[in-house]
């Protein structure tokens, strides 16, 4: 998924600020929490998507629901919604939770499967790649897509193993195609 500038100049600005008031780690926690609820509150997102609502009220919403976070991520909102960037709030607090867990060398993962697969299985596909450090920390997303119809799609940051039977069968077609 791509981020945009403004969402990676916002995360940086707020990294730039933990670091020097060493709340990097609390901050951390806070903006998985931001994620969190945005990615579960569908009204939160149409309220903060609202042209006509202004920013007075947002902020006042906004300090309600997030009232329990540092001084520091509650003017991180209200400066966010100040600007009129309110559309952009997840997208700034995942990608500061992304720039945290660069410096502290985790690797994202994304796999992708047609159907759910134990956990053993994914211990054995994450050991078979080359892609993955398995000594190192990860953070693994599981996606189910019954589209792949089979097999799977892992991803490790921009790089990816295409192990899927609906890519083979598109392989297959395009070699008889081709003949």
């Amino acid at each position: 998924m791509l981020t945009s500038k403004v969402a990676k100049r916002y995360a940086q600005g707020l990294l730039d600020f933990t670091n020097e008031t060493n709340q990097t780690a609390a901050v951390f926690s806070e903006m998985k929490d931001v994620v969190k609820v945005m990615a579960e509150s569908k009204d939160l997102n149409k309220f903060f998507l609202t042209p006509y609502i202004d920013s007075k009220k947002k902020i006042e919403v906004a300090s309600e629901i997030f009232k329990g976070l540092s001084q520091s991520s509650q003017n991180l909102i209200k400066l966010v919604i100040k600007q009129g960037r309110e559309s952009q709030l997840k997208n700034i607090a995942q990608e500061f939770i992304n720039k945290v867990e660069d410096i502290n060398g985790v690797q994202r993962l994304t796999l992708t499967t047609a159907t759910e697969i134990s956990n053993a299985n994914i211990e054995e596909i994450l050991k078979s790649s080359k892609l993955v450090n398995t000594s190192a920390n990860f953070d693994l997303k599981r996606i189910i897509n019954p589209e792949i119809l089979g097999g799977y799609i892992l991803r490790v940051g921009d790089q990816q193993i295409d192990a899927s039977v609906k890519t083979k069968l598109n392989q297959v077609k395009k070699g008889f195609q081709l003949n």
